[in-house]
């Protein structure tokens, strides 16, 4: 296999029949050894954590698979912690989709004046650059479009489908007792040009709250899973 990029959380091989190979590591977002889905930089290391995000993700990829929803997801092996996917290209350089159901984390640092933190939100679809050295800046229907990094009908089709994806998610975690406040995802384009949900659905990129705590990346996966 060829190593074709080390990231933060998960490291990426190409296979000799052309699919995907991802490692997923024991590493987590944050600072300070404290996680947080929205840092840019690596700021602890949870022991099994990896193994735990690629379960999660197994599970909702699975789940979205049962109602029609297309993934890059192809087949994964929880004893090495690595997920089959089939080839997809990001947009740009890397976009990030966040869903909002609560003003939380960036987005209450951003509009504090405007809300109180934890105030509901109606499934806010905002999207980002994966950028570290710019902090994710977010970015607007219009650019992305000026930009050709989407069409407008990419675009709209990106928010429908993150609002689809995350009820989907959001019902499956309130199953457990849990609350979803906030989830990111990647996309892309297969080779056939199809729109796909990319990357990972982990404990990783989602707060999970439950009786009003903010639960860590193993414990979601513990009241989810067992």
């Amino acid at each position: 296999m060829e190593l074709i990029y080390k990231g933060k959380t998960k490291d990426v091989y190409k296979q000799a029949d052309g699919n995907y190979l991802l490692q997923f590591k024991d590493d987590v977002t944050g600072a300070n050894g404290v996680f947080d889905p929205g840092a840019n930089a690596v700021g602890a290391k949870i022991e099994g954590n990896g193994r735990n995000c690629l379960r999660l993700t197994k599970y909702f990829f699975e789940a979205l698979a049962a109602k029609g929803i297309k993934t890059h997801y192809v087949a994964s092996d929880l004893d090495t912690a690595t997920m089959t996917v089939v080839p997809c290209k990001p947009f740009g350089k890397g976009l990030e989709v966040i869903l909002r159901y609560k003003a939380v984390g960036s987005f209450f640092r951003r509009y504090g004046d405007y809300c109180t933190e934890g105030q509901d939100l109606p499934g806010l679809v905002e999207m980002t650059f994966k950028d570290d050295a710019r902090n994710d800046p977010l970015v607007t229907k219009d650019t992305l479009v000026i930009l050709g990094v989407l069409s407008n009908k990419e675009y709209d089709i990106l928010v429908d489908m993150t609002q689809k994806i995350s009820a989907i998610i959001r019902d499956k975690l309130a199953e457990a007792g849990l609350e979803l406040y906030d989830i990111k995802f990647e996309y892309g384009r297969n080779e056939k040009g199809e729109l796909l949900l990319m990357d990972e659905i982990s404990a990783g990129n989602m707060r999970c709250f439950k009786d009003g705590k903010w639960l860590q990346p193993n414990d979601v996966v513990k009241t989810v899973l067992g």
